[in-house]
């Protein structure tokens, strides 16, 4: 018998696998958290403190509190009404158990626990538990504490009542299973991020994080005169809610009006709350929010914003007479150009979509959020008409500067401007068609680009010289960035364009060349404002390549060790103090490179582009409000907070003084 009937011979009821409990889970993680990597691994943290977003959304929590433990476990405890502990009537045990163990299992599915949830669009408390090595849950509940243990995701015990309090809420720490995350380290920015905007959110709730690890440096454990405080902690609290977001967000931003617009109220059942405000910028910094989940894909929601600002301006604009004084053509981009807001909704019962599910839609909401901003924004606009005129002339300068963009877009997109085959005539394209197979690097300078093309693959990787620093596009129009050589040079040696049906400002990434885009630049000071510089412009003009995970930066090496004929690569100054300390003292060279022009193409190849060997950093954007918020402040003309970010987290600050 052949292998193929063999297999289906013995394929029977007996071949089928039932899963118990979280087991699934922790077979698949991926699938209930998407990935095992960072970002899986903070999305825990996440999913406890929805748990207590639900409870303030209903009215019982005011207080919320992170802590990142010594040994990188987390600790998130509320003030809450505590977690039922109760016997549950079907399951036969205590309700903590049920809610702790069995997916889908919690009050958010009762609609008079819970009106709104944010913590229905996530896996749950339950999967939190199935991907951790322990878990242990403390309730305050009825002046009695209330305790249990799991491993993996099974209890160790039953629920056992453990002592007295006048506390009531919920404590529930946890430590992710290292054999199921290939990350275990939490990165407190990324935490603190994110609780930041929970705060905005969600106005009057008190929200704090603190960090217990101390530094390997610190004495503190050894000490006991040295007071019990952790290394790092930040506070939240939010009396204004979204206005207050969009002042953190514009902080570095020239705005036009003295205060942002406000919009609450509620509409056909639908909580809408939305902060505007215009800037002298020339982006459009729209963040939507669903039951506080970041709906970076937009939706329904977003789509009513839209309408109803476009319609509502647009009939106070040819009211007030400037457009036929303009002469110009007005669309619906142009009432967008240098405007940040934020649109958060309350939905019930909220409809995902999309690539990465954070999409609404849920038909109802446009039209809901349509009428809300319409009438809201139109009595805005008669109450404060210095505001109005002021806005309507920036829209007006919009226009102008779409249709100067849509002449320069068009030089992009037109083959002949280039040299033969539409190519920049300095790109050493690659041989592969696959575009998941290929690769650019976009390099700084002549004398680098030279070493790369000379050292690369030529199978799948291409190299494009960078000519000196590109345009700072967070201070320029559209037009002036699309009539820049080099930017249009980028655009071509990608093969992308400019709009699609749905969006006219979108990129189109149907004939992208490569799935990976890396820069490549020196390891100092220059180099890193390059990155920067061309960060900047894929966040604002192709934020879909970061989105897509294929956007990346290389990281050459600071140093060279040599001694002999051994020579050892070093990336960081530990990495390099550690190298002499491994050779000896003795006839140890040590060459720092500072461009890497220095380095010859051989050398270039084994530490910076050898897929074996080289250490690429992937471009992800993990909280869209925070980033936008960076990138206007890095590229913008306020030179303080600038100056101030740098010192803090430039890596080549100390090492290039």
């Amino acid at each position: 018998m052949s292998e193929e009937n063999l297999n289906q011979a013995n394929y029977g009821a007996s071949s089928i696998t039932v899963l118990e409990g979280l087991e699934a889970v922790r077979v698949r993680p991926a699938m209930y958290i998407g990935d095992v990597n960072e970002r899986g691994l903070h999305h825990l943290v996440y999913e406890v403190v929805d748990n207590s977003i639900d409870e303030a959304l209903a009215g019982y929590c005011s207080k919320i509190e992170v802590q990142i433990n010594p040994d990188n476990s987390i600790t998130v405890e509320d003030n809450g009404r505590g977690i039922p502990v109760d016997m549950h009537e079907k399951e036969h045990r205590s309700a903590l158990e049920v809610v702790m163990t069995v997916l889908h299992a919690g009050g958010k599915f009762d609609k008079g626990s819970y009106k709104v949830s944010g913590g229905l669009h996530g896996v749950g408390v339950s999967c939190v538990n199935a991907l951790s090595d322990h878990m242990i849950v403390n309730v305050f509940r009825n002046g009695k504490i209330y305790q249990q243990e799991y491993s993996k995701g099974k209890p160790l015990y039953d629920v056992k009542e453990v002592g007295t309090t006048d506390k009531r809420g919920t404590k529930i720490t946890f430590h992710p299973d290292a054999t199921i995350f290939t990350v275990t380290e939490y990165k407190y920015d990324t935490l603190l991020e994110r609780m930041r905007e929970l705060a905005y959110l969600n106005k009057g709730i008190d929200i704090r994080i603190c960090d217990w690890r101390k530094p390997e440096s610190s004495d503190s454990a050894d000490n006991p005169d040295t007071p019990n405080t952790p290394a790092r902690a930040d506070h939240f609290y939010s009396e204004k809610g979204l206005r207050d977001f969009i002042a953190y967000l514009d902080e570095n931003r020239e705005k036009l009006m003295p205060e942002a617009i406000y919009i609450e109220g509620e509409r056909k059942g639908i909580p809408i709350e939305i902060a505007m405000q215009y800037n002298t910028g020339y982006s459009e910094n729209l963040h939507s929010y669903v039951n506080n989940i970041n709906t970076h894909e937009g939706g329904t929601h977003l789509a009513g914003f839209r309408s109803g600002l476009t319609r509502t301006l647009k009939a106070y604009a040819d009211k007030s007479g400037l457009l036929q004084k303009a002469k110009v053509d007005i669309t619906g981009d142009d009432f967008r150009e240098g405007l940040t807001a934020i649109i958060s909704v309350k939905v019930a019962e909220p409809q995902f979509e999309g690539q990465t599910k954070t999409k609404l839609g849920n038909a109802e909401v446009r039209g809901a959020v349509d009428e809300a901003v319409s009438e809201m924004l139109e009595n805005y606009l008669e109450e404060h008409p210095n505001e109005a005129r002021t806005i309507v002339e920036k829209v007006i300068l919009a226009a102008r500067a779409r249709q100067a963009a849509r002449k320069a877009r068009e030089l992009v997109q037109r083959g002949n401007v280039f040299s033969s085959g539409g190519l920049p005539g300095k790109l050493a394209d690659c041989q592969d068609g696959d575009p998941s197979m290929c690769e650019i690097y976009f390099v700084e300078g002549d004398s680098a680009g030279g070493s790369a093309k000379q050292g690369r693959d030529r199978r799948y990787q291409a190299i494009l010289p960078l000519r000196g620093k590109i345009l700072n596009v967070e201070k320029a129009m559209r037009h002036r960035a699309f009539e820049s050589e080099e930017i249009r040079n980028i655009y071509t040696a990608l093969g992308v364009t400019v709009g699609t049906p749905e969006d006219p400002q979108a990129l189109n990434l149907s004939k992208l060349r490569y799935h990976k885009v890396i820069i490549m630049t020196d390891a100092d000071v220059d180099g890193s404002h390059i990155d920067t510089l061309m960060l900047t412009f894929f966040f604002r003009y192709m934020p879909e390549l970061i989105e897509n995970g294929y956007v990346y930066l290389a990281t050459p090496p600071l140093y060279l060790v040599k001694k002999g004929n051994r020579r050892i690569y070093c990336w960081t100054e530990e990495e390099r103090l550690s190298a002499l300390a491994e050779m000896g003292d003795k006839g140890i060279h040590v060459q720092r490179y500072k461009g890497l022009g220095e380095m010859n193409p051989e050398q270039l190849w084994e530490t910076t582009m050898d897929p074996e060997n080289r250490q690429l950093r992937q471009i992800t954007i993990e909280n869209a409000a925070s980033a936008d918020r960076i990138f206007s402040m890095l590229m913008g003309d306020d030179v303080p907070p600038r100056r101030e970010f740098i010192e803090k987290n430039a890596t080549y600050a100390n090492i290039d003084a």
